[in-house]
């Protein structure tokens, strides 16, 4: 299946593998903002509850300098009607590249692996963002199944708003 967003250098994509499994979602979009600004944007992710939908909290476990990266275990509480889930992550940011890598460490996912791209260009930043996650559930798995598509142009609308806020 292919889906078309406004507002995007190519369109978002989403790959279904399997019944059992979630589907993947990648998308490209050009932004009014640079490279730095959406990088650190997506980098603080203690400031979450605050604009992405869905997230009730976000703790920092720690925080350790490597180098040329940075390597963070965070904790998010996802909040949806009657589902509250803590899980648990490792995000990688890499500030000379812009990039940040997310990989799941504990919480209700089988697997959850995201990663963030940011690249100045003539109109502003590009930003490339990948995920791909399931849940250990099966009824949690179909749910979000259902609403997949939209759940993922959310939160990149309000990233996207979230910039505007802090950046215009």
């Amino acid at each position: 299946m292919i889906f078309r967003a406004h507002n995007t250098t190519s369109p978002p994509t989403v790959t279904v593998k399997t019944k059992e499994q979630m589907p993947t979602h990648s998308e490209t979009r050009t932004l009014p903002y640079t490279a730095q600004q959406m990088y650190d944007l997506v980098a603080d992710v203690s400031n979450y509850p605050k604009f992405l939908p869905w997230t009730a909290a976000a703790r920092i476990r720690s925080r350790e300098d490597r180098g040329d990266h940075e390597e963070m275990l965070a904790d998010l509480v996802i909040s949806f009607k009657v589902f509250r889930e803590r899980f648990g992550s490792r995000v990688v940011l890499w500030p000379e590249q812009k990039k940040i890598d997310t990989e799941y460490l504990d919480g209700p996912f089988r697997h959850m692996h995201s990663n963030w791209g940011f690249k100045d260009v003539e109109d502003g930043v590009e930003v490339t963002f990948y995920v791909d996650f399931e849940f250990k559930n099966r009824i949690l798995q179909g749910a979000a199944g259902m609403f997949f598509y939209e759940a993922m142009q959310r939160i990149v609308r309000a990233f996207e708003r979230r910039a505007a806020e802090l950046y215009t």
